[in-house]
């Protein structure tokens, strides 16, 4: 790891010399699975350590102060360095920083929300974590190895994970009474944004293919490089050679039908505009058509045939595997729309957390607005572009799938700017992320950059962090009321 991701080129190069040296004397020396840190984003487009400016050093260094390693995720993340810079900064602050919950507690919290996902990638590194702050190993045997107040999380791990809009202040109630091992409402708030940060990053980790890394279980291999070997480790880390022209289920894509798509996609967003600009629809219109949304967002959903990057199995972190992601209107079940206006971040949900747990709510309020309005005036190859409709209709999207309504919002503009392979993978990172495939991410705006590519994901995990945290937050202010 040190020889490769470390931020000092000193340090790399010392490392460098011991593994030359421990080589010499015949031991076998790990080389990593795979190319780069992710398994979507060809190597070369992702920033070398090394090559970085003065700038993104500040950052690797940061990141490798505070954690003890650069990660895939932070090599991926770093295409937005400003995001980048809050992201971790609340990271650090939710698992270093004072705070209610014991440092060994935060850790084992990541691994049971990573776990709900299956992400084995989270999982690991926080096993690691768990163990360096102190943490009994036995508890790693299962979740039933671990303290009973940790073991009631349970119940809501899983609800916030899959089917947030069922969360009640009853679940809360239960956690904060318990006659033994009962939670303070200030641990509460510390959990509950933990699991929202670990479910969210799970969504980033698949969303972007984020690679093992090179120390963690199928990060590495011994075998020297072979045409034949490559093949195999290509095709299991679902790299189906990187230069490969994308193919869409119904046959090959030209690049000026690709070119064509982003043409399209800046004539709508212009003649949105102009219609916004002419006449406003009613309020009955817009609640119906967000409900029309709503029903419509239930039937997206993939076929896949392609085989999914294999995960390890981290299912003793939590109870209850077979529970997950359920559209909330099937079985004959209505869900009541949430109104942002009836609870919102800005106007409750912020303050009860920085209430109860002081600068964490400014921190995620900061990392919420810097995702939403990250803007470079850019679409694909054009310049001085106002991309605002677009990343809202992204974020309301997200939020319109967790039954969230914004009453100022046309929610008729979602089927206009965002296409049926984009809901797709947009559905499978916020509800299923463990069954997004690289061709998925392949498949919507192909001649989008890289850069454009993550910047989405950046928009997805925080509609989706702060869609739970309503959810929770609601259910404990009607709790304490």
């Amino acid at each position: 790891m040190l020889s490769r991701r470390c931020p000092f080129p000193d340090v790399r190069q010392r490392c460098e010399a011991i593994l030359g040296g421990v080589q010499e004397l015949g031991i076998r020396i790990p080389r990593p699975v795979g190319h780069g840190p992710s398994r979507f984003i060809p190597e070369k487009e992702i920033l070398q350590v090394g090559n970085e400016d003065a700038q993104m050093h500040t950052l690797f260094a940061d990141s490798f102060a505070a954690l003890g390693r650069l990660d895939n995720v932070t090599l991926v993340m770093v295409f937005h360095p400003q995001y980048l810079e809050s992201f971790l900064k609340t990271q650090h602050y939710l698992l270093q920083m004072d705070g209610p919950l014991p440092l060994h507690y935060r850790h084992y919290i990541g691994i049971m929300a990573a776990a709900r996902h299956q992400c084995s990638y989270l999982v690991n590194l926080h096993v690691n974590d768990f163990l360096h702050v102190g943490g009994d190993p036995k508890w790693l045997n299962g979740l039933e190895n671990a303290p009973q107040k940790l073991r009631n999380l349970g119940e809501l791990n899983k609800i916030l994970a899959h089917r947030p809009w069922l969360l009640t202040k009853e679940h809360i109630e239960q956690l904060l009474k318990t006659e033994e091992h009962s939670w303070s409402l200030a641990e509460l708030i510390h959990a509950v944004v933990l699991l929202t940060h670990y479910h969210s990053l799970a969504s980033f980790t698949f969303g972007c293919g984020i690679s093992p890394e090179i120390h963690c279980d199928g990060g590495h291999t011994f075998r020297p490089p072979s045409v034949s070997n490559y093949c195999i480790c290509d095709i299991a880390n679902g790299n189906h050679g990187a230069d490969e022209m994308q193919i869409s289920p119904t046959g090959s894509i030209s690049t000026a039908e690709s070119l064509c798509e982003v043409e399209v996609l800046m004539e709508k967003m212009k003649q949105l505009q102009e219609c916004r600009d002419e006449e406003e629809a009613s309020q009955e219109e817009m609640a119906t058509r967000f409900e029309k949304e709503k029903r419509e967002s239930m039937f997206v959903y993939f076929s896949e045939e392609e085989e999914l990057a294999p995960t390890r199995d981290v299912s003793r972190h939590f109870e209850d595997t077979s529970y997950g992601y359920k559209d909330f209107s099937r079985h004959g079940m209505h869900v009541p729309t949430f109104r942002v206006q009836d609870y919102s971040w800005e106007d409750h949900g912020y303050s009860l957390v920085n209430r109860l747990y002081p600068d964490v709510g400014q921190l995620l309020d900061e990392k919420f607005h810097i995702a939403y309005n990250l803007t470079y005036h850019t679409m694909a190859m054009h310049k001085d572009v106002d991309t605002s409709m677009l990343r809202r209709a992204i974020w309301n999207y997200i939020h319109c799938m967790f039954g969230i309504r914004y009453d100022d919002y046309d929610y008729g503009e979602i089927n206009q700017l965002l296409d049926r392979s984009f809901k797709v993978y947009i559905k499978t990172v916020v509800c299923t992320p463990e069954k997004t495939t690289k061709r998925m991410y392949d498949s919507f705006w192909r001649q989008f950059k890289q850069s454009e590519k993550v910047h989405v994901n950046l928009l997805l995990i925080e509609a989706r962090m702060q869609a739970e945290l309503l959810y929770a937050l609601r259910a404990i202010t009607r709790y304490m009321t």
